[in-house]
């Protein structure tokens, strides 16, 4: 049911509206485009892969890391019940903040900072993604993960990175399922790969 959903609201959801420069013309192509500061909108189809890979309902607090032009996160407002991102770029979030405010999203709490120390005070959450490419796994995130929550994130080497499935058990376990390889822009910070 979720999947289907996740499709029609893709398909609903211009691209073209989180895109500003001359890269707005290739909105709908499945490609990651070019958004200004060395950072990227992911290609729909990896969007739609992470979003599904959170199996998300509007019970969920989510923490997003990379707000970037507001793509994903309206897809996570859209299928949770609350979303806190945080980017560290302020005109990117900014920017971020019009567009799912137009769009009517009410239900998103915005910070520029560090992402990845997450966001402690409204800790801990049911899902957390991250949409820039780790080194390796943030401790602090996997400690403001909840008993059987999800986070996905891509971590890995510069060139590369593998797309984690991290799951945080009842009893505080974590199992790491890798969903295959992809490229990021670095996650900055003491978890990025310089």
């Amino acid at each position: 049911m979720l999947q289907n959903d996740i499709y029609e609201f893709y398909r609903n959801l211009d691209r073209g509206l989180f895109i500003d420069n001359e890269y707005k013309k290739y909105a709908h192509y499945d490609q990651a485009l070019p958004i200004g500061f060395e950072q990227t909108i992911s290609q729909p189809s990896l969007v739609i892969e992470m979003t599904m890979m959170l199996d998300l309902n509007k019970r969920c607090r989510v923490l997003e890391i990379g707000t970037g032009s507001g793509y994903q996160t309206a897809f996570l407002a859209q299928f949770a019940g609350e979303v806190f991102t945080i980017e560290r770029i302020a005109e990117l979030s900014k920017k971020a903040q019009k567009r799912l405010s137009k769009l009517g999203y009410k239900n998103i709490k915005f910070k520029v900072g560090d992402g990845s120390k997450g966001w402690e005070e409204h800790s801990p959450y049911d899902r957390i993604i991250v949409t820039a490419g780790a080194g390796n796994i943030p401790g602090e995130l996997v400690n403001q993960l909840k008993l059987g929550g999800k986070m996905v994130i891509p971590a890995g080497k510069e060139e590369l990175q593998e797309l984690l499935l991290v799951i945080k058990d009842e009893n505080g376990n974590i199992k790491t399922e890798s969903l295959g390889p992809v490229r990021f822009v670095e996650l900055k910070g003491k978890y990025g790969w310089h």
